[in-house]
């Protein structure tokens, strides 16, 4: 299953490490990523692999989410298929 996560909060030093660690130690791929600083807003992007044999997906968004809190941004998790779904224009 694929998956979009997005970052968004105040840039400061290892918001990328630490969500890119959490999901290494989550065994997800990171398929596609991109990031970039808006007036000293951090926002993120990526693409996901997951296998079948992984956590539940509520158990990677709880997981997830407290990550978030401990880097005080907010991180969001959606299967893509429901996120294309969402932005289809």
């Amino acid at each position: 299953m694929r998956a979009v996560l997005t970052v968004i909060g105040k840039d400061k030093v290892g918001i990328i490490a630490g969500v890119s660690q959490t999901l290494a130690e989550l065994n997800i791929n990171i398929l596609d990523v991109s990031q970039t600083i808006m007036d000293s807003y951090f926002t993120m992007m990526m693409v996901l692999e997951l296998s079948k044999e992984q956590a539940n997906f509520e158990e990677i968004r709880a997981t997830l989410n407290d990550l978030g809190e401990k880097l005080g941004v907010t991180i969001s998790i959606q299967n893509e298929e429901i996120f294309n779904v969402m932005h289809k224009l």
